[in-house]
C-alpha cells in the first residue's frame, strides 16, 4: 500500500488524458453535431478509439526517474503491475463512455471490440516491458508507440484476406478473426509476463587494448 501514491504520481496522466480525448473526439463531435455515423463508420471509429488508448499504454512505464528508483525494495514486477492497476478502472470508465457515445443501432457487438481494443493496449504493455528491460532508456514509450502504430497499419496490408483481423460484424469470417485476436492476446500477455522481471545483468564489454607503453 505504501508504493500506491508514489506510482499514481509518476503515472503518465498527461499522455494517458491525450491519448483518450483523441479517440473520444470524434464520437463526441458526431453526437454534438448530430449526424449519426453508419454500421461501418461507427466500427472503425471505436476501433480508432481503442488504437489511441493502446498508444496511450505504450508510455505507462515511462519513468524519467527510473534510474534513481531501481535500488527500491519492491521489485520492478510489482512496480509495473501496480501502474496497469491503477490506470484500468479509470481505463474501464473510459472505453464504456466510448461504446455509449455510439448510438445502439448501429454499436458494433461490444465483446469483439472490446477484445481488438484490450488486444492492442495488452501488445503496448507487453512492448513497454521488453524495451524496459532490454534496455536503459527510461522513457520508451515514443519507440512502444510507434512500432505499434507501425504494427496496425502495416498489418492489415501484409496478411492474406483469409487470416484477416480488421473485418465487419456481417463478414463471415468475424468469428475467425477475433479468434486469431483472442490468440494474439494470448501471446502478448505471455510476453508481458515474461518481461516484468528485472533487466538481465549487462556483460560487462571487453577491457580496451593497451599499447606497450602503457597508454
Amino acid at each position: 500500500m505504501a508504493l500506491v501514491v508514489p506510482v499514481w504520481r509518476t503515472l503518465p496522466w498527461w499522455t494517458l488524458g491525450a491519448a483518450g480525448a483523441v479517440g473520444v473526439l470524434p464520437l463526441v463531435l458526431v453526437r454534438v453535431l448530430g449526424s449519426g455515423p453508419g454500421p461501418v463508420e461507427a466500427l472503425w471509429m471505436v476501433r480508432a478509439a481503442g488504437l489511441a488508448l493502446a498508444l496511450g499504454f505504450g508510455f505507462l512505464l515511462d519513468d524519467p526517474a527510473r534510474h534513481t528508483t531501481a535500488p527500491v525494495p519492491a521489485r520492478r514486477a510489482v512496480r509495473s503491475l501496480l501502474r496497469a492497476g491503477l490506470v484500468g478502472p479509470v481505463v474501464g470508465v473510459w472505453w464504456a463512455v466510448v461504446l455509449l457515445l455510439v448510438p445502439g443501432a448501429v454499436r458494433p457487438p461490444v465483446g469483439g471490440v472490446t477484445l481488438e481494443a484490450g488486444t492492442a493496449c495488452v501488445l503496448a504493455l507487453a512492448g513497454a516491458a521488453v524495451a524496459v528491460r532490454r534496455s536503459d532508456d527510461p522513457e520508451p514509450g515514443w519507440g512502444v508507440a510507434g512500432a505499434l502504430l507501425g504494427v496496425a497499419v502495416l498489418a492489415p496490408l501484409s496478411l492474406p484476406a483469409r487470416w484477416a483481423f480488421f473485418v465487419t460484424p456481417a463478414d463471415p469470417r468475424w468469428a475467425g478473426g477475433h479468434e486469431r485476436w483472442a490468440w494474439v492476446l494470448a501471446g502478448a500477455a505471455v510476453v508481458w509476463a515474461g518481461s516484468l522481471g528485472e533487466p538481465a545483468p549487462r556483460r560487462a564489454g571487453r577491457p580496451a587494448l593497451r599499447s606497450p607503453c602503457g597508454t
